[in-house]
Order: C-alpha cells, then structure tokens, then sequence
C-alpha cells in the first residue's frame, strides 16, 4: 500500500464506532424519537389492565372489564411505533392514528394506561406528524433572491381602475357575472 491509496471509510475503525455512526444514519433517516414515545406509550396501556401488584399481603388486581379494548390498544400503538421505524412513508397515517388511539384510551385503559402511556403517545404521534426527511438547507446552498435596485419591495397595489382591469355584468339568466 502506498500513501495514495485510498482507505475506506470505517477500515481502521473500531466496530462499535462503525455500529454507532451506522444506528446514527438510521435514526436520522426515519421517526425515530416519535415511534419509540409511541411504542413506549403503548406498553403501560396494554399492561395495566391485567396487571397484579402486590403490597404486602395484599394484592392489588387492576383487571377491569375493558381489557380486551385496552390490549388491542396497546398492541396498535406498538405496530405504529414499530411502522414509523420502519415504513416512515406512512408516518403521517401512523401519527394521526396514534393520536386517535391514545384519545380513546383515556376512557377504555385505565386514563390511558394512569396517564402515562397517553402522554408518551399523543407526544409519539405529534412528533411524527412533525417529522419531515431531509437535512436543512445550508446557506450556499439556498438559492439566492436577486432583487434589482430599481424593483419596489412591495408590488404595487391596483385600484381597480386602468387597462388591465376588465368590467364585469349581470347576466339574466340567475345572477351569474361574466368577464368580458
């Protein structure tokens, strides 16, 4: 090998740094931080309702007549968290369905999984309903609005009276104007 030779990206380097800068690109490519609220939001909603605790002696079941309703909650908010990781085309179906779901939790799950998973959620769902692809623009490389010295900043307004104005009539038939 000479000094010439080009080196690849990512030869010499580590494999945890490749991984990371790899998951980076990734991340950055799709809604990352609103599938995981999303998915985050759904586990306390599915769990709550068949969830046991114990106290002590005592325990404390959480089981309530809506379970099925609040698991298939649970389990869509899941499937849409996991969809805008991996199909962020549909990212606005998904966020807008997320936001609908962790509404209707609040009276079939328990206040949304005791509020926790509808805050993770309805944030979820806005957050990809926000999220837009692409990098920003950097400053060379927006295009530049020329203005010429001689041109007003603001166009000039028109009072309705002149040559390129055009007069308008009553028609019989119902009303109805016609330029001409």
């Amino acid at each position: 090998m000479s000094a010439e030779t080009a080196v690849s990206q990512g030869r010499n380097e580590h494999y945890t740094r490749v991984l990371r800068r790899n998951f980076r690109t990734w991340r950055g490519q799709r809604p990352f931080w609103a599938g995981l609220l999303t998915l985050l939001g759904g586990i306390p909603i599915a769990y709550f309702p068949y969830a046991t605790f114990k106290i002590g002696h005592m325990n404390l079941a959480m089981q309530t007549t809506a379970g099925a309703g609040s698991l298939i909650i649970g389990v869509l908010l899941v499937t849409l968290g996991l969809t805008m990781w991996f199909q962020h085309i549909v990212r606005v179906f998904a966020g807008v369905a997320t936001i609908l779901l962790a509404l209707v939790s609040l009276p079939i799950a328990n206040l949304g999984g005791f509020i926790i998973g509808f805050v993770l959620s309805l944030t979820g769902g806005a957050l990809s309903l926000s999220w837009v692809p692409g990098g920003p623009v950097s400053a060379d490389e927006a295009p530049a609005v020329q203005q010429s010295p001689d041109s007003p900043a603001v166009p000039e307004q028109r009072d309705g009276f002149g040559a390129d104005t055009q007069e308008t009539s009553i028609e019989g038939n119902g009303g109805r104007n016609s330029a001409g």
